[in-house]
């Protein structure tokens, strides 16, 4: 997720105990939560070269206890095993995080180039703002008001509010979770043009954690075919009943060989293709050539380029110029 939900997660942990483990303890706690992103750096290089690289090694589970040495010499803390265990947890915490997102994590790297994902939050979660800010915003008023009044308990507050913060946010997911794995049950429970799916998956909507965008991949006596469709799940029989005429129904079918050819052989196209989890081509007529267009369906509808998708306009020579 976003860099502002790891650094309040790695706050709270701080705040539950761990900070004690060296001085400047907060501080490492925030750095490590947030240390696999320094992989962004490779943005420099332009949008294909961070597609290829951002959530690589740094974002691999046996590469934690390294990356975790990096927030411990940022704030210059001396090498203890609590120490060190403290900042491998902050790393720790980054990567379940990202796990539970569509854009995919590989975990097991170096031994599995495998996306590993859960497709449940956004890369911005409102209701996960809303509770660590919440949480936030609550400890500095207790704070102030324990002031006010002259309380000396004022770590206790603090690290109460860290627990809840940091319970509230594990219960949410855990209820995302059951969420989705509802939306996939409803999915697969129905046949499509006569047949089962032979893929779903539902994608988080924008603010309601019942209501997901539902992805499902089938065969009809024409071909294959992809359904986007609104799946919800909603309880106390508030969801709308689940109906697949409802969503919108789109061909897949792959560009002819030597459009797909000649577009693979540039590098966007090779990272693209690479990275997408839920592919699909789009072909059509352009001014000067034929425009060659893949997208990838967790984060694009088909006819809607942006993030999430890769063209190219492929010349009479068969040459392709990406876009």
């Amino acid at each position: 997720m976003e860099n502002l939900t790891h650094t309040l997660v790695g706050l709270f942990l701080a705040r539950c105990g761990l900070e004690k483990t060296t001085p400047r303890g907060a501080g490492m706690m925030m750095l490590a939560a947030n240390i696999p992103d320094i992989d962004a750096v490779t943005w420099l290089g332009g949008s294909t070269t961070y597609l290829e690289y951002h959530r690589g090694i740094t974002h691999a589970l046996l590469f934690m206890p390294v990356m975790a040495l990096l927030p411990m010499l940022l704030v210059r803390a001396k090498f203890r095993w609590q120490t060190w265990l403290a900042s491998i947890l902050g790393v720790l915490s980054h990567l379940l995080i990202d796990w539970t997102m569509s854009f995919g994590t590989p975990l097991l790297l170096p031994f599995s180039a495998r996306r590993w994902r859960l497709d449940m939050n956004n890369l911005v979660d409102l209701w996960v703002w809303v509770i660590l800010l919440g949480a936030l915003g609550a400890t500095a008023l207790v704070t102030l008001v324990n002031r006010e009044i002259g309380a000396r308990n004022q770590l206790g507050a603090r690290r109460g509010w860290a627990w809840a913060a940091l319970i509230l946010l594990v219960s949410f997911e855990g209820l995302r979770f059951f969420s989705h794995e509802r939306a996939l049950a409803v999915m697969k429970s129905r046949l499509y043009q006569g047949n089962p799916p032979q893929l779903v998956a539902a994608l988080p909507g924008t603010f309601n954690p019942f209501q997901w965008r539902g992805v499902v991949e089938g065969q009809s006596s024409k071909g294959p075919f992809v359904l986007i469709v609104p799946v919800d799940v909603s309880p106390l029989d508030l969801a709308r009943p689940y109906e697949p005429a409802n969503g919108r129904v789109y061909d897949l079918i792959a560009p002819p060989a030597p459009l797909l050819d000649s577009v693979r052989r540039t590098r966007p196209f090779r990272v693209f293709e690479k990275f997408s989890q839920l592919p699909f081509w789009e072909v059509e007529n352009a001014e000067r050539g034929t425009r060659v267009s893949l997208l990838d369906l967790r984060f694009s509808d088909p006819g809607s380029l942006g993030f999430g998708s890769v063209a190219a306009v492929v010349d009479g020579a068969g040459i392709a110029h990406p876009r």
